[in-house]
């Protein structure tokens, strides 16, 4: 595995690049690090895809900034097109979690010409999350707790991690407590939210983006308790050459730990099928 850092802009973002192949970039959400994807990478046929992890800003061993706008959507994107950039390819498969979702889409809106397909796992189309009605929103409350300086933070944490430990459902939660309690990442991971939703999203219009051109791959669980099946299938509105929806069972929101030979089973036949 070669690791390295890509630098942009005073960010230094810390990326694995592992196998040949076609480039596949994997982008991990909250409030985890690329460490995400290691399971699902090892699952896949590293002779035929070139798999490439950072650690997002903020998280791992990537740059932390401290101010919330810096972690605003088109510097999280500015820093996806700084990772394909220094691969010196053309194109990437774009592949996203949870908040990696949300990035991939944006990406693969705004940056057409960088993506090549798709794939998401939880998280649906912006607008169709946004559109989900007030279903989507009760389970999206956290958000709000997650907009205030400190009390996400404070909530977090309370009670010796009560929160992560029984309402989160990460499937490694002693782990995860330890990353998010070095080199300030409590914070840093939540200024995602701080910076992309703020309360006013619960009344405000969804967002309006261009249309998705990549071949997509919508990927959800039955036991996701924070998203909704309908934000997922929904987004096949938003995709104009075609969106594949593969429903995992009753596996929760952490697929890439949960299931990572069935999500690398899946990918694999997605990325793999012709073009049509």
């Amino acid at each position: 595995m070669n690791e390295r850092v890509v630098s942009r802009n005073g960010i230094d973002l810390y990326v694995r690049d592992r196998g040949v192949g076609a480039p596949t970039l994997f982008l991990h959400g909250w409030p985890d690090t690329g460490s995400l994807w290691n399971e699902v990478v090892a699952a896949l046929n590293l002779d035929t895809l070139r798999c490439i992890v950072p650690d997002l800003r903020g998280c791992g061993r990537s740059s932390k900034p401290t101010e919330t706008r810096q972690y605003l959507m088109h510097e999280l994107v500015a820093d996806v097109i700084a990772v394909i950039a220094d691969l010196g390819v053309e194109k990437v498969n774009l592949v996203g979690h949870d908040w990696g979702a949300n990035l991939a889409w944006a990406t693969a809106a705004f940056v057409p010409e960088r993506v090549a397909r798709l794939a998401v796992l939880s998280v649906g189309h912006p607008t169709s999350f946004r559109s989900a009605g007030l279903a989507q929103q009760i389970k999206s409350w956290y958000t709000l707790l997650f907009a205030h300086e400190g009390l996400g933070e404070a909530f977090l944490r309370k009670n010796n991690y009560e929160a992560i430990r029984e309402w989160l459902g990460h499937p490694r939660p002693d782990e995860l407590i330890e990353e998010l309690e070095r080199d300030g990442q409590m914070t840093a991971h939540l200024l995602w939210y701080r910076a992309n939703i703020p309360p006013q999203a619960f009344v405000s219009d969804p967002p309006v983006l261009p249309p998705i051109l990549a071949p997509t791959l919508g990927i959800w669980s039955l036991g996701d308790h924070a998203l909704s099946e309908s934000q997922m299938t929904n987004s096949a509105a938003f995709c104009r050459n075609g969106f594949r929806y593969e429903q995992l069972g009753n596996f929760g929101h952490w697929t890439p730990l949960e299931a990572p030979a069935i999500v690398a089973a899946v990918l694999t036949d997605f990325l793999s099928s012709p073009l049509t």
